[in-house]
């Protein structure tokens, strides 16, 4: 694979694929994939046939597609360096109905510089925010107004452009075999209420760290 002749790597001084700022840039293509990691589109095209680099084919089309997030992943654990993709905050979306757990969430994890929070209280609300927003790490209560825990897992996880999110439920009233539910629909990780702040915490940096 020949080198970039620098007008198509670079737009104003910031890293771009095809011209796209990688800043703002959600999709890759597997050829602007290739140029991100510097080798060849037959290497990323076998890796994601293989399963090693996960993504979503375009309906009615041979066409591959690799969420952000995954390619991130996958530069990682290839130790292929990422500092096109800058350093930018990670994304966090609280999904809780109770007003004081939002109250705690914004204070512990909206005033630390390295996240981004956005907040909502039912799980409706949260299917459409987890399309625009597309946050790293969904925080999730169990029982929400309109819908439990259980079906938010399911729902997000049904959407490819969602995968490398991760999801954290929080709740005081599950037992093991919900719990075990729930990691089988999707989730991540649990943690029940009330909860101590640093577990929460080194819950929250293991996950949106992998």
């Amino acid at each position: 694979m020949g080198t970039n002749n620098g007008t198509n790597g670079h737009k104003n001084g910031k890293a771009t694929a095809n011209g796209e700022d990688l800043h703002d840039k959600q999709v890759f293509t597997t050829g602007e994939a290739a140029e991100v990691c510097k080798v060849s589109q037959q290497t990323i095209i076998r890796c994601f046939d293989a399963g090693r680099l996960k993504g979503f084919r375009v309906p009615g089309s041979r066409f591959r597609r690799i969420p952000r997030e995954e390619l991130i992943r996958f530069m990682k654990s290839n130790e292929i360096p990422t500092d096109a993709f800058g350093g930018g905050k990670k994304k966090i979306l609280v999904v809780d109905d109770d007003p004081q757990i939002v109250a705690l969430f914004k204070d512990m994890l909206g005033s630390d510089g390295r996240y981004e929070l956005q907040t909502a209280t039912t799980g409706y609300d949260a299917g459409l925010m987890t399309t625009d927003f597309k946050p790293d790490l969904m925080i999730l209560d169990y029982m929400l107004p309109d819908i439990n825990g259980n079906m938010v897992c399911k729902t997000v996880r049904k959407n490819p452009r969602l995968q490398a999110m991760k999801i954290l439920i929080v709740s005081g009233v599950v037992n093991r075999e919900e719990i075990d539910g729930l990691l089988t629909s999707g989730a991540d990780d649990f943690i029940k209420k009330p909860f101590d702040l640093e577990e929460l915490m080194a819950r929250v940096e293991s996950l949106i760290e992998a």
